[in-house]
């Protein structure tokens, strides 16, 4: 096989490789070092790779990880290309906000789940994005870095390679992704600024359900009202939060519990179903992911994303301010 075809069997079997280049300083050390060191591989994602015939190589021939290295040496870690085979592709519209070789963010309406589950085969974000990547020609596999309930709306980060997963994956667990959301809710929170700070876990009587409980996950979220609005006799105030955490439903818990339930919300929302108006305007829960940034992996450029709040929350907005619908 020539130099071409060789080069064109690769990159339809792998994706393009992570490349390190052997310093000085790392002259003697073995390649499992360099990467995790350089690159920041996780040993997971290398015993993976070193299992195919071209996943790790050190100057074009493949070696074990314990390899020693020498200045100047070129370690190339590829991984091979994978399809989620399981999900069934589907012509359905997704509002695409950003897309390379490594990454697809998109900005998912309210009513649609994230990933295929029991009673949901179709009809996901998952299926539509499958079927954007089968249109181009592209073999990669569904990794979602983070999912938003079924109704709620705004961006969601999708990894195209395990890699790519691994490294944002990290940095949410180093509190390092900026997610803000947007939600309108009822009553005054006081302080109008603050951070709640309230183990989560599940409803021991009603598993569906979260709850706020002493022996629950550590959860943070932060909060700031940004807009405050009074009609039928009801107080309501649009919200900017701030997740240090990532629990089920952490935002729509958090804000009930301190006595602001969002509109709209059939699991949390007020005990006396709050206004007729606000529920039928919103026509679920309140809430957007408007702003996700991170850095990302294969660039390391911090990067910022912003999705426009949808037609429904804008028509709720226009309610509360008294504008007419």
């Amino acid at each position: 096989m020539d130099e071409f075809a060789n080069a064109e069997a690769l990159s339809l079997r792998y994706y393009d490789p992570l490349v390190a280049i052997v310093s000085a300083q790392d002259h003697g050390k073995d390649v499992r070092t360099v990467l995790e060191r350089r690159l920041g591989v996780s040993r997971k994602l290398l015993s993976q790779v070193k299992l195919t015939e071209h996943g790790l190589t050190l100057n074009e021939c493949r070696v074990y990880t314990s390899a020693k290295v020498s200045e100047g040496d070129v370690i190339r870690l590829r991984m091979e290309r994978e399809e989620s085979d399981d999900i069934l592709p589907e012509a359905l519209p997704l509002d695409i906000v950003f897309e390379d070789d490594s990454l697809l963010i998109v900005n998912k309406p309210a009513g649609i789940v994230v990933h295929p589950t029991h009673g949901h085969y179709t009809g996901t974000l998952a299926n539509a994005v499958v079927h954007h990547w089968k249109s181009r020609g592209e073999r990669v596999r569904f990794r979602p870095i983070h999912r938003l309930d079924e109704d709620t709306s705004g961006l969601v980060a999708i990894a195209k390679t395990g890699y790519v997963h691994q490294q944002v994956s990290e940095q949410l667990q180093a509190g390092e992704v900026d997610k803000l959301y947007r939600a309108y809710v009822y009553g005054l929170p006081e302080p109008l600024r603050g951070t709640v700070n309230e183990p989560i876990d599940r409803d021991t009587d009603r598993p569906h359900l979260r709850v706020v409980r002493g022996d629950g996950y550590p959860s943070v979220t932060h909060y700031e009202v940004v807009e405050s609005f009074e009609s039928e006799g009801k107080l309501a105030v649009a919200v900017r939060l701030k997740l240090e955490t990532g629990r089920t439903h952490q935002i729509r818990v958090h804000m009930r519990h301190i006595g602001c339930p969002l509109i709209g919300d059939k699991l949390y929302g007020p005990d006396d179903g709050g206004a007729e108006s606000w529920e039928q305007a919103a026509g679920r829960q309140a809430l957007h992911a408007e702003t996700l940034g991170f850095t990302h992996p294969m660039t390391r450029e911090r990067m910022e994303w912003h999705a426009p709040l949808p037609p429904e929350l804008l028509k709720l907005e226009r309610l509360l301010r008294g504008e007419g619908m």
